[in-house]
């Protein structure tokens, strides 16, 4: 079969395009046909040896992935081949097999394409528990959104609206504030075009935003912190600028808030019931057509060098898939 590997660690055109043998289920495996699989933006710094952590080489990229059961392991149960399922694996989905946990698989619902349910696992598994998890967003309540054209930050938008939230998206150019608004952004501010703290204190008022969240750190984390509500939440979900903020902690103190960690891969790890839960809401609720699950582009498995690319390039408004070349 046909694998995107990195043989080393280095950018987008490093990547090499090679024939792999097929996988085999060991127990409590599953082989699954990839049918789309969605990178995200870590997967630029996986490649670069920059991430938190690292696969072993030679490895593939993309963590989530949509397709078919192919073949079960030992001691399987509760799936069976011909099944259309989604998950995801940290890295290594960027070929046309993958074998993986049974427990890292989802049953796709009736009206769940292959293509939106590839990308569900990471940015609405992370955002969900996020907001009701770490945060208890309540309905009623005010939801700041930094980075709001990217996965997470889509995500943010659809899951804040879908809990009754009045959402406030935070993006760098009017068309990206656009498609916040387009999928349910109550107001957007540019924070490159005017002062984000400014802004976002007109847009709340006196009483400031209940939760607030940012996968951007940097400068902007501050600036958004300034406008939280007494006793708000201000949820840390990674730092995109690739710059860790400093976060005046007297703020903190003055304004009774938390500033709350989002480890969503821990999380997974350490309670892989409540994950599948949200999971099951997740892709429920794509199958309705209460999240979009937002298609960017899609290309051909010999091109995700191009794809990632986009990503790097911040060009990327919510999901980039890639797909076998040989379907």
């Amino acid at each position: 079969m046909k694998a995107i590997l990195c043989h080393y660690y280095g950018g987008p055109d490093d990547l090499v395009l090679e024939e792999v043998p097929d996988p085999v289920a060991a127990p409590g495996e599953v082989v699954v046909r990839i049918e789309a699989a969605a990178l995200n933006f870590f997967d630029t710094l996986i490649i670069a040896g920059k991430y938190q952590h690292q696969p072993a080489f030679p490895f593939s990229p993309a963590a989530e992935f949509a397709g078919v059961v192919e073949a079960l392991g030992p001691g399987v149960e509760g799936l069976r081949a011909g099944d259309r399922v989604f998950g995801q694996m940290g890295a290594g989905a960027a070929r046309e097999r993958v074998a993986v946990k049974a427990e890292q698989l989802i049953g796709m619902p009736e009206g769940l394409d292959f293509d939106r349910a590839a990308g569900l696992t990471v940015i609405y598994g992370t955002t969900l528990h996020a907001l009701r998890d770490r945060a208890q967003l309540c309905a009623g309540e005010t939801l700041i959104v930094l980075g709001a054209a990217g996965g997470t930050g889509l995500a943010a938008i659809e899951l804040g609206r879908l809990m009754g939230a009045r959402v406030i998206a935070g993006a760098s150019s009017a068309d990206k504030l656009a498609f916040a608004r387009q999928h349910g952004a109550h107001c957007a501010i540019n924070y490159a075009a005017e002062d984000l703290t400014q802004a976002l204190e007109r847009e709340t008022g006196p009483n400031g935003a209940d939760v607030i969240y940012d996968p951007l750190g940097g400068p902007y984390a501050s600036a958004a912190l300034e406008a939280i509500a007494w006793q708000g939440r201000f949820l840390v979900i990674g730092f995109a600028t690739g710059e860790i903020p400093k976060l005046p902690l007297d703020l903190v103190v003055r304004k009774g808030c938390q500033v709350v960690g989002v480890f969503w891969g821990g999380f997974v790890a350490r309670n892989a019931a409540l994950h599948r839960a949200n999971m099951v809401d997740i892709a429920r609720w794509c199958a309705q057509g209460a999240l979009s699950a937002h298609v960017h582009a899609v290309y051909p498995l010999a091109a995700t060098a191009e794809a990632i690319k986009q990503l790097a390039d911040r060009k990327v408004m919510g999901k980039v898939l890639i797909k076998p070349s040989t379907r």
